[in-house]
């Protein structure tokens, strides 16, 4: 497992598929702040939350210049039904492979009632336009997430 990744890191380079049978990329977001959020499973009550109220809000990161990914396991034909299903407007990527969840830290051992096992912490991080971490989020809690998500973003240079 990588160690988690701090403030003031470069972003890992990252290439996958996403909704659409489109492509993201860190290429594809340096120049501009970015968000990337990890998120466990689609269409899942938290993980609705979450990319309902990113989705809410697409409009004012623009605005701060910033791009909103989100990033799980699940394969891009489910991120397709997830994003008609409730009208989410937030590019999704696709990690099944793992490698990206690996490269942030976010691929972690979880218990839960005595049993062990791994799967996705939720966490969002701030990239910079240089492509540098500004900030990370860890074991995020939704409510106010992407509110506090943004209000971060706006004051980034």
């Amino acid at each position: 497992m990588n160690s988690p990744l701090e403030s003031g890191q470069p972003m890992p380079e990252f290439n996958l598929d996403s909704a659409g049978s489109a492509r993201i990329s860190s290429d594809d977001i340096k120049g501009h702040k970015a968000v990337i959020y990890f998120y466990p499973k689609d269409d899942t009550p938290g993980c609705t939350k979450e990319a309902i109220a990113f989705t809410q809000l697409k409009a004012a990161f623009e605005a701060a210049d910033t791009k909103v990914v989100g990033i799980s396991a699940d394969p891009s034909q489910k991120h397709d039904k997830f994003i008609e299903k409730h009208d989410l407007d937030v590019i999704l990527g696709s990690d099944p492979e793992l490698d990206t969840l690996k490269a942030f830290g976010v691929w972690v051992q979880k218990a839960m009632y005595g049993r062990k096992y791994f799967g996705i912490e939720r966490s969002t991080f701030l990239i910079d336009s240089n492509g540098n971490i500004a900030r990370v989020w860890r074991k995020v809690r939704v409510a106010g997430h992407a509110e506090d998500v943004l209000k971060a973003a706006e004051t980034l240079k």
